[in-house]
């Protein structure tokens, strides 16, 4: 990995290679303002460092500017903008007529039927992508397979053999396909590493929250379940795209560019033959041709030959794609099988955090009912003792009255006064009962 990345490293600049030469501190400041002109230069044309893997598995870096990666793609500037690390877009596979534009969490990159121009990174994402892309792409050799008419039916025959005997036929698929399948496999390996993280991260902390509540607990659940929100927009994203892809066969038609290539390069090739074959005839190819002066077969097999040509080409064509709707379509049903597993995944953790926090409200709210029925029964006591007050008031006046001359009549008082009050209690507590205000 140490030896990918150093290789990797975009080259130094000559400035900076150059301050130590003799050669250079002797050549006065005119060389100094070269370098400042060219590194302005530079800065302006907005070159970027890319990482070039080519059908063979070799890798190189490239510095381009945005327009010329345009040209070279055929992509428009917005489709680019996708790919910029400055700004933050979600995560989107496109299908151009040259080149698939993918978006998949750290992976930013454009496909094209030759090669992969991915945005060059320190990340260490970035590099295991490129490593696992050229080990498959040197192991299998999915450049010689798609090549010829022939190589396709013998694959389709062997195919059908292979599936009556219950044999596994290998899965050749061309080389826009099998870059996208790692870079699938490598957004959802890193989205299911992360909720992995998450789930044991999660669980012993949502565990320890329902044994003490505390503030301290409760922060971490809030930073959790912030956390767990974002990741599963983010995976819910990716299913999305990978959905979408798989409903429009339009789109996923649009993504083979292996064979819209050959089927332009035999277009190309038959209207060179067409050229050849009227040249050879004396006719002239650039100058305009009379229906008068040419010959009638020499026009009759033209047309022929056109029309022949033609309906070949649609009939593969219209079998080809067939063939790769459905390759397509298998290789994203697998992994959309691996974002829904880490989607439902996340979803159990959600659905653990709300059951926690229905649990701490049903603790938090039979706490509360507790000190209610505590303030209910403090209410109703002070309100028995209040009693005693209002007797020691009416006997505290100031008027001679006959019971004060009885030495006993304190003590009647007071007892008469304790069994009201212990009565009026009792009733008071029974229709708390009786009505269900407090627990039998």
């Amino acid at each position: 990995m140490a030896d990918l990345k150093e290789r990797l490293l975009p080259p130094k600049p000559a400035s900076a290679v150059s301050l130590r030469d003799p050669g250079f501190r002797s050549s006065g400041s005119s060389r100094h303002t070269l370098h400042g002109m060219d590194a302005l230069k530079k800065r302006g044309q907005g070159l970027r460092s890319w990482i070039r893997v080519d059908a063979t598995g070799n890798s190189q870096v490239i510095e381009v500017d945005k327009f010329t990666m345009m040209r070279r793609c055929d992509l428009p500037a917005r489709d680019l903008r996708l790919l910029d690390p400055l700004f933050v877009y979600p995560s989107t596979i496109l299908g151009r007529e040259k080149a698939i534009v993918v978006n998949l969490e750290q992976i930013r990159c454009i496909i094209t039927a030759d090669e992969v121009l991915l945005l060059n990174s320190l990340d260490s994402y970035v590099l295991q992508y490129v490593v696992e892309l050229q080990k498959r792409l040197t192991t299998t050799g999915v450049g010689d397979v798609w090549q010829s008419d022939a190589a396709d039916s013998n694959r389709r025959r062997s195919r059908n053999f292979d599936n009556v005997f219950g044999n596994p036929s290998p899965d050749y698929l061309p080389f826009e396909f099998r870059a996208l399948e790692v870079a699938l496999e490598a957004a959802c390996t890193f989205l299911d590493s992360q909720a992995a993280e998450l789930e044991i991260e999660a669980y012993p902390l949502l565990d320890e929250l329902t044994s003490k509540i505390s503030t301290l607990n409760l922060e971490r659940v809030r930073r959790l379940k912030s956390r767990l929100v974002a990741l599963t927009r983010r995976v819910q994203k990716v299913r999305d795209e990978i959905e979408q892809l798989m409903d429009d066969d339009g789109d996923m038609a649009e993504m083979y560019l292996t064979e819209k290539k050959s089927r332009m390069e035999s277009s190309f090739c038959g209207d060179q033959s067409v050229m050849g074959f009227r040249s050879n005839d004396g006719l002239s190819a650039s100058a305009p041709v009379s229906p008068v002066s040419s010959p009638p077969d020499s026009r009759r097999l033209e047309k022929s030959l056109s029309i022949a040509r033609s309906r070949h080409d649609s009939m593969r064509s219209s079998e080809s794609a067939t063939d790769s709707i459905e390759e397509l379509e298998m290789l994203l049903e697998a992994y959309f099988v691996v974002i829904d597993s880490t989607l439902n995944k996340l979803t159990s953790l959600k659905e653990y955090i709300d059951d926690t926090e229905d649990f701490i409200n049903i603790q938090l709210d039979n706490v509360r009912n507790q000190l209610i029925q505590f303030e209910l029964m403090l209410t109703t006591a002070t309100f028995v003792v209040a009693i005693f007050g209002v007797v020691a008031g009416i006997f505290g006046m100031n008027f001679p009255i006959s019971l004060f001359d009885d030495a006993g009549a304190f003590k009647w008082v007071l007892i008469i006064t304790g069994i009201c009050g212990i009565t009026i209690f009792s009733a008071f507590v029974w229709f708390f009962k009786y009505r269900r205000l407090m627990p039998l």
